[in-house]
């Protein structure tokens, strides 16, 4: 008998038949993500259904020396998700649910495999609000959004993942259980080893469960779309909004007019405003719709007074809201009318990023006359992203493209990753937005962990 079929042996005693695919029955779905990085053929796909399964694969895998790549929603576009050939892929897809809510303590309890839309409305429905929020709600999951750190539409005013979270259960790769599943706000009794795992896209545990940080409920936020005068006036909004509406600003979310264009056109959403130098959408977290939404509007009046803001669309229904929102989210359909593309998430000094933005545009075209070039993101937290259409879907092009890009990144003091992660396809540029010495310290947690360098091999680091 093969090495390999005594592994899948020990595999499937350990987790029946259900919980063990093998190759070519594995689904297509298991072999990628969004990242475009070509589909992988593992050997196998993992379907544990708690952490003792979880922890009795790993510790299989362990003693094979077989490396184990973890999934959660696969809708990360650095490529942490994709297994390679000879690897294991294990799903948290059978480990969904939300365990408890603790009003008192105003957490919530849910398994790695929960999408992040099932954990929002467990606590709406308890009254409370689960803030950590982006466009791939339905299918991205608390393992996943936790392990890139990801951070989505209202960093601004809640934080990235890690400040959504108290405690974690991890497994790490021997097998070895840490149960860190922490309530409490405080407690600095040694080494906050959660953080470890947050953003560390499965290189150092494979994280099984989840307390999360729940905020107060309120009632539905006031939202504009805002034509705008330019990037400058943009900044300048952001901080008027900011004074004015002290702690509220929930969502500040920039589109270029390219992307606004495309939204409208290739994301078949309607156009709220007509064509203008910049758009922005924001809204204040409530408590008085009515109270609330008279600040709201004063603020938008005195923008407008300054010539900051051009126009702007108010909402004033849930649909209003939905469909303003319905132009940030228009992504997924962006991108499947542009492939063969490239899609950037890059964190730029808030300051610098309309230069930035500039220098990239001009640099792309000349290079690449006449390919679509579409900037958005969440400026009021430096995160810009850059949707890329490809004179054609050769790797060199892909490479001096994103080479071209993260240059002019690392010029203005930049970040590569803003919050979708390394995984393989940024691992080449890491030392662009990190010191060799950083780099040598990551290099040093991850032999602590994984000695032997089975989990997530050739991602990160």
């Amino acid at each position: 008998m093969t090495h390999t079929n005594t592994l899948i042996d020990r595999l499937v005693q350990a987790l029946g038949k259900e919980g063990v695919i093998v190759a070519d029955a594995i689904e297509p779905r298991y072999r990628k993500d969004w990242s475009g990085v070509p589909p992988g053929e593992p050997i196998a796909l993992l379907r544990p259904r708690s952490t003792e399964e979880v922890s009795a694969a790993l510790a299989i895998c362990h003693e094979f020396n077989t490396p184990v790549v973890a999934q959660g929603g696969l809708t990360g576009l650095a490529g942490a998700a994709v297994p390679a050939a000879g690897q294991i892929a294990l799903t948290l897809e059978r480990m969904s649910g939300v365990e408890e809510v603790d009003c008192a303590a105003a957490t919530l309890t849910a398994l790695a495999g929960t999408p992040i839309q099932v954990v929002q409305e467990a606590a709406r429905d308890q009254g409370f609000l689960f803030a950590l929020d982006w466009g791939a709600r339905g299918s991205a999951v608390v393992g996943g959004g936790l392990s890139t750190n990801a951070g989505g539409n209202r960093v601004i005013r809640y934080g990235m993942a890690r400040e959504h979270v108290l405690g974690l259960e991890v497994v790490l790769a021997d097998g070895t259980v840490l149960p860190m599943l922490n309530k409490m706000q405080k407690n600095n009794s040694g080494y906050d080893l959660k953080q470890l795992f947050i953003g560390s896209e499965g290189t150092l545990g494979i994280i099984t469960r989840a307390v999360l940080r729940l905020q107060p409920q309120s009632a539905a936020p006031c939202t504009a779309l805002c034509s705008v005068a330019g990037f400058d006036a943009a900044v300048k909004l952001l901080r008027l909004a900011q004074r004015r509406l002290v702690g509220a600003v929930g969502a500040f979310e920039a589109m270029w007019p390219d992307y606004y264009r495309a939204a409208t056109s290739y994301g078949k959403v309607r156009a709220p405003l007509g064509e203008a130098p910049f758009y922005v959408l924001t809204d204040m977290v409530t408590a008085d719709p009515g109270v609330d939404g008279e600040r709201f509007q004063a603020m938008l009046e005195e923008a407008m007074d300054q010539g900051l803001v051009l126009d702007a669309a108010i909402a004033q229904s849930e649909a209003d809201t939905a469909s303003f929102w319905a132009l940030r989210d228009a992504t997924p359909e962006i991108m499947s009318h542009l492939s063969p593309m490239l899609a950037f998430d890059v964190s730029i000094p808030i300051g610098r990023i309309g230069e930035a933005v500039e220098r990239m545009r001009g640099e792309l075209e000349a290079r690449w006359p006449g390919q679509d070039g579409l900037y958005f993101g969440h400026i009021g937290d430096s995160n810009l992203h850059l949707i890329y259409s490809l004179a054609d879907d050769r790797e060199s092009t892909a490479l001096e493209a994103e080479t071209l890009v993260y240059r002019v990144v690392s010029e203005y003091r930049g970040a590569i990753s803003a919050e979708h992660g390394i995984g393989t396809l940024k691992r080449p540029f890491l030392s662009l937005s990190r010191s060799a010495s950083e780099i040598a310290l990551m290099r040093t947690l991850k032999q602590a962990l994984d000695p032997c360098g089975i989990l997530n091999p050739g991602k990160v680091i």
